[in-house]
């Protein structure tokens, strides 16, 4: 069970600091306006689980920062995965979340109810 909690409704697994595929300015917005719609569902998500290159949305030169402080502000628990940090050398810059593994990552998606992934 994760840190003594009930478990998590709705899971946001994050593995890119874009949304779909294409263009990556476009993919840059849609990911600016999910993670902003997301606060419309404060309700139903419990965690936002950060891998990849979906770390670097939560640094400080990142211009979604905020919007995750936000989220997190309203109780959604962020955890970003500390081998991405590593690996994009970006740690030091983190803004906003926690850094976790990959354990901790993996409970948490599979006591999940539900899992997206935007």
């Amino acid at each position: 069970m994760v840190k003594g909690k009930k478990l998590p409704a709705t899971v946001v697994y994050i593995n890119s600091d874009h949304m779909g595929r294409g263009d990556d300015e476009l993919g840059a917005l849609l990911m600016g306006n999910f993670l902003t719609t997301l606060g419309d569902f404060l309700h139903d998500v419990s965690h936002l689980l950060l891998v990849n290159a979906g770390v670097r949305l939560a640094c400080e030169d990142s211009d979604k920062a905020d919007i995750l402080a936000m989220l997190e502000g309203s109780g959604v628990e962020i955890l970003c995965c500390t081998t991405c940090l590593n690996h994009f050398n970006i740690k030091d810059r983190l803004k906003t979340g926690q850094v976790s593994n990959m354990f901790t990552i993996v409970e948490i998606l599979t006591n999940a109810r539900k899992v997206i992934t935007p």
